[in-house]
């Protein structure tokens, strides 16, 4: 039985996380009945949409694009198109040495407040009563992304409460869990992790050396299952 709220929308981007949080909302709410929303931030690849696209289709939902490149175009993160710096082939405690415990140099400049923002715009335009976004406990550790963090959740949720009159929910249901925790979940809803993309590269292969990269393996070897990507020297 479908729990009674009306719709959900995801943000989706069709990364692990994000596609864990779309099973999880289909689980609760059915395919019919969850709209998924991606967006276009001015990344240097789309290679992460177009597993948005696999993933949406595998479950049957509906989805909508958005471009919001135009907003961090003055940006020097990494992750952006014309971005000086190259990214970073190290694991976040490395990087957040060299940062002095400042955000990592692919953190996108307050992405998950712009893209809860209009997130809740586009979920009150189209009937949704609760939005879900994947952001976990791992992100939020040692300042790397601090708009991934508990405090940070609460005070937009609660804000995003206000701002619709109280027809909006936010869920983060992995703000308090691992990476590790949400690889658990996602293997119990059967999410289709060969169709995902974490890689903050956009080749044929995951590069299996940046952030999130290391991340994901450590996270499926934690749980004692191959992770189905496929990485650059992988036969």
């Amino acid at each position: 039985m479908h729990k009674t709220e009306k719709k959900a929308l995801v943000l989706f981007s069709g990364g692990l996380d994000s596609s864990v949080c779309l099973a999880l909302a289909v689980e609760a709410f059915g395919a019919d009945n969850v709209l998924a929303l991606s967006v276009f931030y001015g990344q240097k690849h789309r290679r992460e949409l177009q597993a948005a696209d696999e993933v949406a289709a595998h479950y049957g939902v509906r989805q909508i694009r958005l471009d919001l490149g135009e907003i961090f175009r003055g940006s020097d993160c990494s992750l952006l198109e014309g971005a000086r710096e190259a990214i970073p082939h190290d694991d976040y405690a490395g990087q957040l040495q060299a940062t002095a415990g400042q955000p990592v140099s692919t953190y996108v400049p307050f992405r998950n407040g712009l893209f809860l923002s209009s997130a809740a715009s586009v979920a009150l335009s189209h009937g949704c009563s609760v939005i879900y976004y994947g952001v976990h406990a791992d992100d939020a550790a040692g300042n790397a992304y601090p708009d991934t963090s508990r405090a940070f959740n609460e005070a937009i949720s609660e804000a995003i409460r206000l701002g619709s009159g109280e027809q909006l929910t936010v869920k983060a249901p992995f703000v308090t869990l691992s990476k590790a925790d949400v690889v658990r979940e996602g293997l119990r809803l059967h999410v289709p992790f060969e169709k995902t993309w974490s890689c903050y590269e956009g080749g044929d292969r995951a590069c299996g050396v940046c952030g999130t990269c290391r991340d994901r393996r450590r996270a499926f070897a934690l749980n004692g299952v191959k992770d189905p990507m496929v990485y650059e020297g992988e036969a």
